[in-house]
């Protein structure tokens, strides 16, 4: 019998007994809720609508371009940062923006967030840039057709919309991503200590690297005869951007 209950009481105290529990009591820390005194809410809370046509003073005639392309590739060196230091959505390749995706974003604000607590801005400019389009079954030639329509291009990183006031991270989350997944190009919902960490990884990356044969040095020293088959903006950006 004593034999037994050595065992019983060796099987219990046991580190891999499943019935075994242990009390615990103690004082569980929550982070503090964030300080939202200092944020001013301006009389205008909500996304202005966007101009589908601009408009032009006097007896001006609405030009037209070419393609202008180069206005989609490379990084944006300007509107990068989020000027209220809250949430916002950034594009992460190039692309247009129509007068469509404008009224998208602007709606879908204005049905999803509480404009009591946040307010939003624009951080792109109204469409200007013209679209210039022939008619169905037109024939070659004649000259540069009519405009069509005008959009606004965007670069890589450059801030489309910028959301802030008296709200956390997670209570925008959900409409910035789903207006990201329907804009034309790639983009992504954000905050402050998002990119504070993308920018810190990439910082570790460029530092942390072992390996010396990196597109920059690839290209800089002309290794495999690289000048004669890479395009001029890899010699720009360095196989980072398109």
């Amino acid at each position: 019998m004593m034999q037994v209950y050595r065992n019983i009481t060796k099987l219990f105290l046991s580190p891999k007994c499943i019935f075994k529990s242990i009390p615990a009591a103690g004082v569980k820390s929550f982070e503090p809720p964030p300080y939202y005194d200092d944020i001013e809410i301006p009389q205008r809370t909500r996304l202005k609508v966007a101009q589908k046509v601009p408009q032009y003073g006097g007896n001006v005639v609405p030009y037209r371009t070419q393609k202008r392309l180069r206005l989609m590739r490379g990084p944006e060196l300007y509107h990068n940062t989020l000027l209220h230091k809250q949430y916002g959505i950034i594009a992460t390749g190039g692309g247009r923006l129509k007068h469509n995706n404008f009224e998208m974003i602007r709606m879908t604000l204005l049905r999803k967030v509480d404009y009591n607590k946040v307010f939003a801005i624009w951080r792109v400019p109204d469409p200007w840039q013209p679209i210039t389009k022939k008619g169905q079954g037109t024939r070659m030639g004649g000259g540069k057709g009519s405009i069509d329509h005008y959009v606004t291009p965007v670069k890589a990183g450059q801030v489309i919309i910028e959301v802030a006031g008296k709200a956390e991270y997670y209570e925008v989350k959900y409409v910035l991503n789903n207006i990201a997944k329907r804009l034309p190009f790639d983009a992504m919902a954000v905050s402050q200590e998002i990119m504070e960490k993308m920018a810190e990884k990439k910082r570790k990356l460029e530092e942390e690297n072992l390996n010396p044969y990196t597109w920059k040095y690839i290209i800089q020293n002309n290794m495999l005869g690289s000048h004669y088959w890479i395009s001029k903006y890899d010699r720009r950006w360095f196989n980072e951007y398109v």
